[in-house]
């Protein structure tokens, strides 16, 4: 039936009435609302109630590491839900491995700020590291009170056997990706010999490679053009969100303004109030500027970066023992959340031994706070901040290869980390061997434990020749370290 109103014809009848204008009004208000509620639904059609039930259950799935965490991300967001297409996935990905930081926690931040402007970015960043943030610190308590008493330090006797293993496996599962020819193996085994034979530090190597990978790229040379994470295949449009920039996407010099003038400050006014106020010498004071270092550098994921923490932690502050690290890293290993969240064990045990007037658990708990937060608050600057601009860096061949030779190095840097894991893992002792410039930790071969020793090697095993997952093996050598404890075979 035509409208009264249509087609600009003039009306020859009366209007309907007080009640027929009142229909109209109702219905010109139930269009208007609807046509509201259209507008401010993305175009997607994804709420943000089932994106936070989505982004829940990948922090719940998010162990195995980056490569599992990434593969879960994968199989939820481009498989099962199709909010974006295996194309712009690999893409986001590829941005989030040029910058500092883990980069599953900012590929979840940056998928989430895609679909869902800044506070799906918050939402999907922060569940992702939540749970990591509950059970890091939970398990740290439990250090800090049993860790040297029975079967706790039994558990964690275990632990280290596997986390050998673990970085052992990385090593080999990077190499094979980005050990792609002979330039490569070179730049890896340069980095290699820097970190532990020359003590170079840790961003120094990242920035010679990233020049050198930079230079190569540039240079259009075959031997640093990067390949991706994975295949493009697969229906492109088949996807929720589609292959077009969303506005808030778009590059805009205001908004950078503000974003930039926000997360600097809730990044750096606490670590600027802690100078003022406790000075440089104070704990706290160290923890917020030594970890916001971190932040900056922390190129290659947490594999790379915590042979450059363990060095500082461990040899320069004292925060921790060699063996303590090792611990950490097997309580970051068996829970969900990024690996870089052993950080904030190192936080936790810093405050602990220099507590001053503070309740020494308190401290504790207040400084792994502080080294989460001034390490996880840069990350959503990078995204927030960079991402539109980064898009215009696709297919950048002097990027791409920079990134190339950022990830050869990593290699070597995270075997340099497997060879220290082992060396403090079965030997208790060790000497300083100097050859001119050349330096390392030999270990006393008298102080080897043989039932460390053992507990590697059958880790090693079961997940190099059997294939057994991360979890399993953890939970395995855990319950291995719990058993010798009670046959009283370890003390």
């Amino acid at each position: 039936m035509r409208s009264i109103a249509g087609a600009g014809m003039p009306r020859t009848r009366p209007t309907a009435g007080p009640r027929r204008s009142r229909e109209l009004d109702v219905n010109e208000t139930a269009q208007s609302t609807r046509s509201s509620a259209s507008q401010a639904r993305p175009g997607h059609g994804v709420s943000l109630g089932e994106a936070f039930r989505v982004w829940l259950r990948v922090a719940a799935l998010s162990f195995g590491g980056p490569a599992g965490q990434i593969a879960v991300m994968h199989r939820i967001l481009v498989e099962e839900r199709r909010w974006i297409s295996e194309s712009r996935f690999l893409h986001a990905l590829n941005y989030c491995m040029l910058l500092p930081g883990p980069e599953a926690q900012q590929l979840a931040t940056y998928v989430g700020w895609l679909m869902h402007r800044t506070l799906g970015g918050l939402m999907a960043g922060g569940l992702f590291i939540l749970p990591g943030i509950i059970a890091i610190m939970g398990l740290s308590w439990i250090y800090a009170l049993y860790g040297n008493v029975g079967f706790v330090a039994a558990l964690f006797f275990g632990l280290k056997a596997a986390v050998l293993a673990i970085v052992l496996e990385a090593v080999v599962r990077i190499g094979r990706r980005a050990l792609k020819n002979s330039v490569l193996i070179g730049i890896a085994a340069a980095a290699f010999v820097a970190i532990f034979f020359l003590d170079a530090p840790f961003p120094l190597i990242i920035l010679a490679a990233g020049l050198i990978g930079f230079l190569g790229g540039k240079a259009n040379l075959p031997q640093f053009h990067g390949g991706g994470h994975g295949s493009q295949s697969g229906a492109e449009s088949d996807n929720l969100l589609g292959e077009h920039l969303p506005a808030h996407a778009r590059p805009n010099t205001g908004r950078s303004l503000r974003i930039a003038a926000v997360w600097l400050a809730l990044w750096l006014l606490p670590v600027a109030a802690l100078l003022l106020i406790l000075g440089g010498s104070n704990v706290f004071s160290q923890i917020a500027v030594f970890f916001s270092k971190m932040a900056m550098v922390t190129f290659g994921g947490a594999y790379a970066v915590l042979a450059y923490v363990a060095q500082q932690a461990v040899e320069t502050h004292g925060w921790l023992q060699p063996g303590e690290m090792l611990d950490g890293l097997g309580m970051a290993e068996t829970t969900p959340g990024p690996l870089i969240m052993v950080l904030q064990f190192v936080g936790f045990m810093a405050a602990l031994r220099d507590a001053g007037t503070l309740d020494p658990l308190l401290a504790a708990t207040l400084g792994g706070l502080l080294a989460t937060w001034v390490t996880f608050a840069p990350c959503f600057l990078w995204i927030f901040l960079g991402a539109p601009y980064i898009e215009a860096l696709r297919g950048n061949r002097a990027l791409s290869g920079a990134l190339t030779a950022i990830t050869a190095a990593v290699v070597g840097v995270i075997l340099n980390l497997a060879i220290w894991f082992g060396i403090h893992t079965i030997f208790s002792d060790v000497r300083p061997v100097e050859w001119g410039a050349f330096s390392f930790d030999a270990p006393v071969w008298q102080s080897a434990n043989l039932w460390a020793l053992l507990l590697s090697a059958a880790a090693i095993v079961a997940m190099f020749r059997f294939h057994v997952g991360m979890l399993p093996t953890l939970a395995a050598t855990s319950a291995a370290g719990i058993a010798l404890y009670a046959a009283g075979v370890i003390a």
